[in-house]
């Protein structure tokens, strides 16, 4: 009688090792599915917050007929950089807080001759980069 107790026990131990296999086995099919998709995730989000700082942007240029060089930045949102060279300012900033991407970095404003560009570095947070870690570009990926 005993060693029919142990021989269940064990037999309990072998079905829970079978048990914790199995779920070992599922967990590595699907996680790489759900990291794809939370990287994505995080660059729809950059994609949402870069048209927002747009939309500012856009604001900015009605009320001053052009847009802030490379060097004023997208800080320009917050407050006049120069009263002499953009009198329409509004009275209140076009952004209350600059957002930072997905990855908590800030955003990159370059502006060639009034074409504006948007940046993200992405997940590693550096010029370039291969698939969720490849910068982000508004006017490439954000504007399908």
């Amino acid at each position: 009688m005993k060693n029919r107790k142990n021989l269940r026990k064990a037999f309990s131990l072998i079905e829970l090792l079978i048990v914790i296999a199995i779920l070992g086995l599922l967990v590595a099919m699907v996680a790489p599915s759900l990291m794809d998709r939370a990287d994505q995730a995080k660059r729809d989000q950059v994609c949402i917050q870069m048209a927002e700082i747009n939309k500012a942007l856009d604001m900015f240029k009605l009320d001053n007929g052009v847009l802030p060089d490379t060097e004023e930045g997208i800080e320009a949102l917050l407050a006049n950089p120069d009263p002499e060279k953009y009198p329409g300012y509004s009275v209140k900033p076009y952004m209350e807080r600059l957002p930072k991407d997905a990855w908590k970095s800030p955003f990159t404003y370059i502006n060639q001759e009034g074409t504006v560009e948007l940046i993200s570095f992405g997940s590693d947070r550096k010029e370039g980069g291969e698939e969720f870690a490849s910068d982000i570009f508004f006017t490439k990926e954000c504007q399908k």
